[in-house]
């Protein structure tokens, strides 16, 4: 039997291109690209940026204001108190315990010049020897400072300051040994020391000095 040649099959493919819609017949035009926009100016009034904190904080400058006034220096603090040294002694025997008193500051080593002597009662027998050549004569060693010192409490006022004075408490009035005590506590620059009636003694310094 004879075959018959097929016809030919026309696919969607094969047609022409179809027609464009007329409403796309016109390319549309490209819309311009925005650029950058320009800064904005700060309003009228608007703080502008603060500034940067520096690291450290300068001290600002204080305002003078009226203070309290500035107290005066204070003068140099006063010596402190001289030590004190008690020796019982009798009335009949303060003068003698005073002597053994001053041979063992010399024997330490103190100079004679340091010790100034000091009686309530009874002169001292150097003191009453040096008188007898007057006064002048008498306080005039004194001022020379080389050699111990002897007098009464009646004048000890006028003595000056020695490191160490010695009181011997041999009679006087209660009221010459009330004075006497803190007198020589104001003479002596480093020690004092009494010799007398412990008794009378404490009672004195606890209320004189």
């Amino acid at each position: 039997m004879p075959l018959i040649p097929e016809e030919p099959q026309i696919h969607e493919s094969a047609q022409g291109p179809r027609a464009t819609s007329a409403s796309a017949g016109t390319a549309s035009t490209p819309r311009p690209v925005p650029g950058p926009r320009p800064a904005a100016h700060p309003r009228p009034g608007r703080p502008g940026p603060r500034p940067t904190a520096p690291a450290q904080r300068a001290p600002r400058d204080v305002a003078a204001k009226p203070g309290p006034p500035v107290p005066a220096p204070r003068p140099a603090a006063a010596a402190a108190s001289p030590q004190l040294q008690l020796v019982p002694a009798t009335v009949e025997g303060a003068l003698d315990a005073a002597e053994e008193a001053v041979d063992m500051l010399l024997e330490s080593g103190r100079a004679p010049g340091d010790i100034l002597v000091i009686t309530t009662g009874e002169q001292h027998p150097w003191a009453a020897h040096e008188l007898s050549f007057g006064e002048t004569a008498y306080w005039a060693q004194h001022d020379a400072g080389d050699d111990v010192f002897y007098t009464d409490a009646t004048v000890a006022e006028r003595a000056v300051t020695r490191p160490v004075v010695v009181v011997a408490v041999n009679g006087g009035s209660d009221g010459a040994v009330t004075t006497a005590l803190p007198l020589a506590h104001s003479r002596a620059g480093a020690l004092l020391i009494v010799c007398g009636d412990s008794q009378q003694i404490n009672s004195v310094l606890g209320t004189g000095v």
